[in-house]
């Protein structure tokens, strides 16, 4: 399971948990959901640390590929990669 689906799990949970906990409170339902929603928030700052961390390195590691492939494909449209022996870069064949 990648680490966004577990975090977005994690903070789906926590939002959850909370309105359970405030349900027999006597208040307002959409103060209810306000406040849950904020004492979640601040419940997974430090309760889901290690899968935000988790999440943020696998982002960045993405982020680095599409780089990388976007920079590929640049030099590869300018013609800039014929020694790294692209399939497509073979010379062609002249006929006689």
């Amino acid at each position: 399971m990648s680490a966004a689906v577990k975090y977005t799990l994690g903070r789906i949970g926590l939002f959850v948990v909370v309105v359970a906990a405030l349900w027999p409170v006597d208040m307002d339902i959409f103060l209810k959901l306000i406040l849950a929603l904020l004492f979640s928030a601040a419940l997974s700052f430090f309760l889901l640390k290690g899968w935000r961390d988790e999440m943020a390195e696998e982002m960045a590691a993405a982020a680095e590929r599409r780089r990388v492939e976007k920079e590929r494909l640049r030099s590869a449209l300018a013609g800039d990669d014929q020694a790294d022996g692209a399939p497509g870069d073979r010379p062609t064949e002249e006929k006689g």
